[in-house]
């Protein structure tokens, strides 16, 4: 990766971040000059990535205001996830790699994060590792085209966790997660790819079962 894709990699991910995570809220103008001074760079990369994340919906431009953080509706949250449920599952079936003893390692370590979670839930800590988790179920994918287009469907709408959580019993989130954990790497542990992304799917819909009901 050159220098100049380095830079745009990690402005990208790191506003895309702060939005997921709320740091810039719904409605929140996002300042050029100020990141640009932030991350020591000119405005002409940083309105690449701003660009992109219009592209992707998370911000959007409006003449004469400047870029806004977008919210998200329940009628794009419901068609969002119906596609991520199809979409999860064809991850453990088009182009599966293998199962390495680093994904093991990976997995052991978010379950010792999963279980601290359970003994101490926090809202900010939980949307984090669901976002690395995600990660790490992608990267278990070889096809490209399938991984991009899941993590844009991902992180469209993950900010909705973190504002629906005060409505929710987010100790037995913190429990399901934890349950899907285990779980996936007694799948992955069996070499079973397939079996991982159905238990990913499960808890993708059951999750979203209680999204909806708060």
């Amino acid at each position: 990766m050159s220098i100049a894709a380095d830079r745009f990699h990690r402005l990208y991910t790191a506003l895309r971040e702060r939005i997921c995570l709320l740091d810039y809220p719904p409605g929140h103008r996002l300042s050029e000059e100020a990141l640009a001074s932030e991350f020591g760079t000119s405005r002409t990369p940083l309105r690449r990535v701003l660009a992109r994340l219009e592209d992707e919906g998370l911000v959007e431009s409006r003449h004469g205001v400047g870029t806004l953080v977008t919210d998200v509706g329940m009628a794009e949250l419901t068609d969002t996830y119906a596609l991520r449920l199809e979409l999860t599952q064809l991850l453990g079936t088009l182009s599966p790699l293998p199962v390495t003893q680093a994904h093991l390692d990976r997995l052991d370590r978010f379950l010792v994060d999963a279980d601290a979670l359970t003994q101490d839930p926090c809202p900010r800590a939980f949307a984090r590792l669901n976002m690395e988790y995600h990660a790490f179920g992608l990267s278990l994918c070889g096809n490209a085209a399938l991984t991009d287009t899941a993590e844009r469907l991902y992180y469209s709408t993950a900010r909705i966790w973190l504002k629906s959580i005060p409505r929710m019993d987010l100790a037995a989130e913190c429990t399901a997660f934890r349950d899907e954990i285990a779980q996936a790497g007694d799948a992955l542990r069996a070499g079973d790819t397939q079996a991982a992304a159905l238990i990913r799917r499960a808890h993708i819909s059951m999750s979203f079962a209680r999204l909806q009901r708060a």
